[in-house]
């Protein structure tokens, strides 16, 4: 009973992180992404924003899929769907590490 509380939470999330990931690839909604909100007034507005509005919509894309993962391992017999979730978010801390880096070099 836990267990599928618990998934239908990370699920919800996980819809959250998708509709978020959405409006990010349309690049609609308030950017989230640590360089555009440490940046000043002056830097948002000469910032090319569409970089980093694709890497905050991969990023929330792939940790929907990673909540998704999640949600799957909890139900019975679905263990192995672990590897998937670390697969996943290694995947993504990599994805965020090398986009930053390809961004900050154009």
């Amino acid at each position: 009973m836990v267990e599928t509380i618990a998934a239908c939470v990370l699920f919800l999330i996980s819809a959250g992180l998708f509709i978020l990931s959405y409006r990010s690839f349309r690049e609609k909604g308030f950017l989230l992404n640590n360089a555009y909100i440490y940046a000043s007034e002056q830097e948002r507005e000469r910032m090319e924003k569409k970089p980093y509005y694709r890497q905050s919509a991969i990023v929330l894309l792939l940790l929907g899929f990673s909540f998704v993962f999640n949600g799957m391992a909890l139900l019975p017999g679905a263990d192995w769907l672990y590897w998937l979730v670390g697969i996943s978010v290694a995947i993504t801390i990599v994805y965020a590490i090398v986009s930053s880096i390809m961004i900050v070099k154009r």
